[in-house]
């Protein structure tokens, strides 16, 4: 008797790439943890780093047994964010940037605007735009506590905008390992500013993509109101909702001529349907531009309302804070000194300031440019795009600090979350990421 055996593809015998919630990953989070717990100077870094490692370590142990990726995430959360938060909340201790949350918001309260009228050391200044100061309020309010500290809220608030940025039925595998990330995880116990920016801005991008263009005005109106990383974001989604809107309008007139050309035929109608054609694709051209229009207006409006009537209380001070400290263009030297080549440049060479503010101005404007020479297509694409210059700007800034990382990162993982066809690091990230 015969027998016949199918043949096994050769991509059948290699082995399966790691996963990013397997053991290597949490090995390497675990490493890094640990990293910052020996090195840190930080008394709130090295609790994270201590406590984080434990986690780290216990979610390696449970996928090396071959648990499910859902469990070792569960534990990897507990060790690396539940745990030292709720020991830094007990003992009172924060990043410095919770207290000067916290201080903007009594400060707000009290003289109506979030800013020191004389500040003269870095712990004086507070480099947020005033938005930023709400997460301060319910402290300023009924009192400092663990229920009322400004990181619960920020925390709060960036869980409260991812959420709905990512697809229905698929949230909570995503966001649990998106949480337990050390670039993550480390600001939600010890206090970061940056994550309801990036939150925001992942549902702006959200909105935007599915052409809800002032509910993306609003997200991101109130991400440029809490701080300045914000705001490129802006430009970009105005690019996506212009280039997503006019190839549907080109997509619906390609159907009208497909359409009249098979139900009658014909040099006569075909002609009308490549008028009619024509037609769609003007309206979609003019759709776009009232769409992004009205997305841009409604940004700025937001901004603007929760922004200037603070800064126009004392523009010298409002200046001071938010420009000239971040910019290193104070006496005071900022503690953002993680060394990127802005800040190795501003500390090491003659002029170097003045050429990092260059650079970060070329990055700019190389985002600008690619902006309109090949818009993004997708909100996948836009979040890519948005991500690499976030990156160029932490790269380039004179103060810049390794937690800005948590922008691209957030940018990118939400982006290969999407559904999407697009970026082939994006397919690979989203295929090998747990379920």
């Amino acid at each position: 008797m015969a027998t016949t055996t199918s043949l096994t593809p050769p991509d059948q015998h290699r082995e399966p790439p790691p996963r990013l919630g397997g053991v290597l990953w949490w090995a390497l989070c675990a490493a890094a943890a640990l990293g910052l717990a020996v090195c840190s100077s930080l008394g709130p870094h090295r609790v994270w780093g201590a406590a984080a490692a434990f986690g780290y370590l216990a979610a390696a142990l449970i996928a090396a047994r071959g648990r499910s990726s859902r469990t070792a995430g569960t534990v990897a959360l507990a060790g690396a964010v539940a745990l030292p938060l709720l020991w830094l909340l007990a003992v009172d201790r924060a990043q410095l940037e919770v207290w000067v949350v916290a201080r903007s918001a009594a400060l707000l309260l009290a003289e109506g605007t979030p800013y020191l009228h004389r500040p003269w050391v870095p712990e004086d200044f507070n480099p947020y735009l005033p938005g930023m100061s709400v997460f301060g309020l319910p402290e300023a309010l009924a009192g400092p506590g663990p229920l009322t500290d400004p990181r619960l809220w920020m925390g709060a608030a960036f869980h409260g905008a991812l959420a709905p940025a990512l697809p229905a039925g698929s949230r909570s595998a995503p966001l649990r390992w998106i949480a337990a990330c050390p670039l993550v995880a480390l600001p939600l116990a010890v206090g970061g500013v940056d994550l309801p920016v990036a939150g925001l801005m992942c549902l702006g991008l959200a909105l935007a993509g599915r052409g809800r263009a002032g509910a993306a005005g609003l997200a991101l109106g109130a991400a440029a109101a809490l701080k300045w990383t914000a705001w490129p974001a802006i430009p970009v989604v105005l690019a996506l909702m212009t280039a997503s809107s006019r190839s549907g309008g080109r997509a619906a007139g390609g159907a009208v001529v497909r359409s009249d050309g098979r139900e009658a035929g014909g040099e006569v109608v075909r002609s009308g349907g490549r008028e009619a054609g024509c037609g769609a694709v003007r309206s979609g051209g003019r759709e776009a531009g009232r769409a992004a229009s009205r997305c841009g207006l409604v940004a700025l409006l937001t901004a603007a309302v929760l922004v200037l009537p603070a800064a126009l209380r004392d523009p010298g001070a409002f200046r001071a804070h938010v420009v000239d400290f971040p910019l290193g263009l104070t006496d005071a030297v900022s503690s953002a000194a993680s060394p990127f080549p802005g800040h190795l440049l501003a500390i090491h060479v003659p002029g170097g300031r003045t050429l990092a503010l260059l650079l970060l101005g070329a990055g700019a404007l190389l985002l600008a440019l690619s902006l309109l020479v090949r818009p993004p297509a997708t909100a996948a694409d836009a979040a890519v795009r948005l991500a690499l210059g976030l990156l160029l700007a932490t790269a380039f800034m004179p103060a810049s600090r390794f937690g800005y990382l948590v922008y691209p990162l957030v940018l990118v993982a939400w982006a290969a979350i999407r559904q999407e066809p697009g970026h082939a690091l994006l397919r690979r990230i989203r295929e090998s990421a747990p379920r």
